[in-house]
């Protein structure tokens, strides 16, 4: 049996997140304290107090959900010994902080960065995002061709059989809609985000990490980190942090990441955070994969089943 611990990424957020762990774990506890020191009470008051309105902020919804996943996997770490780590989007922040490529600080301190960047970056255009149910990676990207009349569209996240994310102008979006179930689309999600995110539109957010990554320190991993830009493994500290960067503009390569970590002889899937969205990702991927999740301190008990 071989495991690998994936981390969720924006999205998964909900007030109350967290909190039981707080009280239950001493080395989780320490990484809210240390949460608390890097970003003030505010996060906490938001993560365990609301209002949602205030979660769901970038600023607070990214270094928030990282702290959660980073706080559940110093509550489990004796009990795993995983072949890789990888994490979705903002997700592979927390897997890198729990493979040691960082310490929390760093990762709270680049996570912040990224957040704020990209908010920037969001509000120089006008642009969204939508998921599109039904259409595999081929047609996606016909349905991107489709609607350049109206402006320009991209794939960003590729997250399971019939489930990706697109990004794009506001106009071609709203032209997407029409265009996807003419190529046979069961559904089009716009989605309440800030912007195009994992597209050219994060290009000044990319350009703004690329010019501060040398502040931070990071080290080489001991257990491999699957990159989202590249579906592989990496353990070198300087590729990671070029990969860092094009993440912010490349497409989330979830469903090739899975595959990868199968095709290692992987075969249970540890999802460490709030929600269970990668759990239900990873099912729609290969069913014949074990994936437990672990967001709450009684979800630990499921450990004993691997």
């Amino acid at each position: 049996m071989s495991t690998a611990l994936v981390f969720p990424g924006q999205g998964s957020q909900y007030v109350g997140m967290g909190f039981a762990f707080s009280e239950y774990n001493e080395r989780s506890n320490a990484v809210f304290a240390a949460a608390r020191e890097a970003c003030g009470r505010e996060l906490l008051d938001a993560m365990f107090l609301g209002p949602e309105e205030t979660l769901k902020k970038t600023d607070f919804t990214q270094p928030a959900i990282l702290t959660v996943s980073v706080a559940i996997y110093e509550a489990i770490k004796d009990s795993v010994k995983p072949a890789f780590f990888a994490g979705h989007s903002l997700g592979e922040y927390s897997a890198l902080c729990c493979a040691g490529a960082m310490d929390f600080k760093t990762a709270v301190e680049m996570v912040k960065l990224r957040g704020s960047l990209m908010q920037e970056a969001s509000g120089k255009s006008a642009s969204g995002m939508a998921a599109v149910l039904g259409l595999d990676v081929e047609n996606i990207r016909l349905l991107c061709e489709k609607v350049k009349p109206a402006g320009y569209m991209s794939l960003a996240n590729i997250n399971c059989p019939g489930q990706i994310v697109v990004s794009g102008d506001i106009a071609a979006i709203d032209a997407g809609e029409a265009a996807a179930k003419e190529l046979g689309a069961k559904r089009f999600i716009k989605l309440p985000v800030a912007g195009a995110f994992h597209s050219k539109f994060m290009q000044s957010a990319a350009d703004g990490m690329a010019q501060n990554m040398s502040v931070f320190k990071m080290k080489d991993t001991a257990v491999p980190v699957i990159s989202n830009v590249t579906a592989e493994a990496v353990t070198s500290a300087e590729e990671i942090k070029k990969l860092l960067v094009r993440q912010i503009v490349s497409p989330v390569r979830w469903i090739e990441s899975v595959e990868y970590m199968k095709g290692q002889g992987v075969d249970t899937f540890i999802e460490c955070g709030p929600g269970a969205v990668l759990s239900g990702l990873i099912k729609k991927i290969d069913k014949t994969l074990k994936v437990i999740n672990i967001e709450k301190p009684e979800d630990m008990a499921k450990l004993q089943e691997i």
